[in-house]
């Protein structure tokens, strides 16, 4: 059964002009325990009293392993949106209550393919920013991991730079910015225009050595999820999370 707990907000830093990174501790001084991949619910209610939840993966860079006291989560501003105003206006030291950790999307140490293909959109990023001592490990047994990243711009790269170093410091980490409306500045190597669903067809994936995992806009998972089993990929190994924005 899922645990129930205060959070208070210790850091907040806007990523981009639509999302703030936001960083919290429990207010009961106890860690986190989660597995990479996995997220957060956070309650609260309505002007009428009403009660509802946001899910917020948690985006914690930690060993891996062990419990994390830093909670960090990326939140996407949405128009008129409850929750928007809610972590938008809770200032440094505020408490908000939360539930969790919830969710399967993570890596399963049973698996043996050689190349992990995870794409993202937007705030879908998070999971796979907390995944990253785990997919050091895995490059370090010889594994290849694939991270195609969709945004319409630069701006909207959330982690970007993290991740690029990273690809920088562990040969077999790939790292591609699928940028659909407009083109970095100064472009790079990685970038791709387009959307990441469309560049995912480069990767030439593979039944007999891939394992995919999708997480964000629920148009860019169906499309990849259909792409994917078109080159053959079973279900079994491909795994999503769709990101759905709530008011």
């Amino acid at each position: 059964m899922a645990d129930h707990f205060q959070l208070r907000l210790v850091d907040s830093t806007m990523l981009a002009p639509t999302v703030r990174h936001m960083a919290f501790e429990r207010v009961d001084g106890q860690p986190l325990a989660f597995t990479p991949g996995q997220f957060l619910q956070i309650h609260f209610h309505y002007e009428d009293g009403t009660a509802t939840k946001r899910s917020y993966s948690v985006g914690t860079v930690g060993d891996g392993s062990s419990p994390v006291q830093r909670i960090e989560i990326a939140v996407s501003y949405v128009e008129g949106g409850a929750a928007t105003k809610l972590l938008g206006e809770l200032p440094i030291g505020g408490d908000i209550n939360a539930s969790g950790p919830y969710g399967r999307f993570c890596l399963q140490a049973g698996d043996t393919n050689a190349r992990y293909l995870l794409l993202a959109t937007g705030t879908g990023v998070t999971p796979y920013r907390a995944m990253l001592p785990q997919i050091a490990e895995l490059v370090k047994q010889g594994r290849e991991v694939v991270l195609l990243y969709g945004a319409r711009n630069e701006t909207e790269l959330l982690y970007g730079d993290q991740f690029e170093a990273f690809a920088q410091a562990n040969p077999g980490f790939h790292f591609y910015g699928c940028l659909s409306r407009q083109p970095r500045t100064e472009p790079r190597p990685t970038d791709r225009p387009g959307h990441v669903q469309n560049v995912l067809a480069e990767l030439a994936p593979s039944a007999d050595r891939d394992i995919a995992y999708l997480c964000g806009n629920p148009n860019m998972v169906d499309a990849a999820f259909t792409t994917l089993k078109d080159f053959g990929l079973p279900v079994m190994h491909i795994r999503r999370e769709k990101y759905v924005s709530s008011r």
